[in-house]
């Protein structure tokens, strides 16, 4: 897909060439290119929520939401995070971004180490990035990271509610987990609607 450089690696400048004309995306890392495996419904499901929720709250706002098709570039780095909001998007250079104000991954057993670990280490070095946002799939568990928290995580769970302060959006956990299939998401709704039969009127 990319010319390779004779020292093994690629350049940014060759990956940003090849990387429209692949029909598999792929990031690029310290000069290695991994490609990237197709999502479950599950997935797509929790991306598909917070984008609708960031989407709508940003209307009619210099602030813009973007899908898993939006690059992050970090140095020579670039990324497919699952969603991204940009408050100075740059059209002079359409396929990425520099300038998130947060960035949220879905995790997923074979992504979650890289989005623990590498992503971590490279979006906290972004100027502009507030919030960095891991979200469980398989079990009902969202971690957010922020710079006015000096990148400690906080957790939250079903029946809590998250604030993301770059945005000034406050959402119910329940919300970002709708039509979600797990056992912590199907366990919270049958409690839920056992407690409401069982309120008085």
């Amino acid at each position: 897909m990319l010319a390779v450089k004779d020292t093994g690696l690629i350049s940014p400048e060759d990956y940003l060439k090849g990387e429209p004309l692949s029909e598999v995306k792929h990031e690029l890392i310290d000069g290695h290119v991994y490609a990237m495996a197709g999502a479950s419904a599950n997935h797509e499901r929790i991306s598909v929520n917070v984008l609708r929720k960031f989407g709508n709250h940003l209307e009619n706002t210099p602030c813009e939401p973007f899908g898993s098709d939006m690059k992050v570039r970090v140095g020579s780095n670039f990324f497919y995070p699952d969603a991204t909001v940009d408050c100075h998007f740059d059209d002079s250079e359409p396929y990425f971004t520099e300038t998130p104000i947060i960035i949220v991954e879905v995790l997923s057993r074979s992504t979650r180490r890289t989005d623990e670990t590498v992503k971590l280490m490279s979006y906290i070095n972004i100027p502009t990035l507030q919030e960095y946002v891991l979200i469980q799939q398989d079990f009902a568990d969202i971690q957010v990271i922020r710079r006015s928290e000096g990148w400690l995580p906080k957790h939250y769970f079903l029946g809590d509610e998250i604030t993301f302060e770059s945005i000034g959006l406050t959402l119910p956990v329940e919300d970002i987990y709708y039509r979600v299939q797990n056992d912590d998401v199907v366990e919270f709704l049958n409690n839920k609607a056992e407690a409401g039969e069982q309120a008085p009127e």
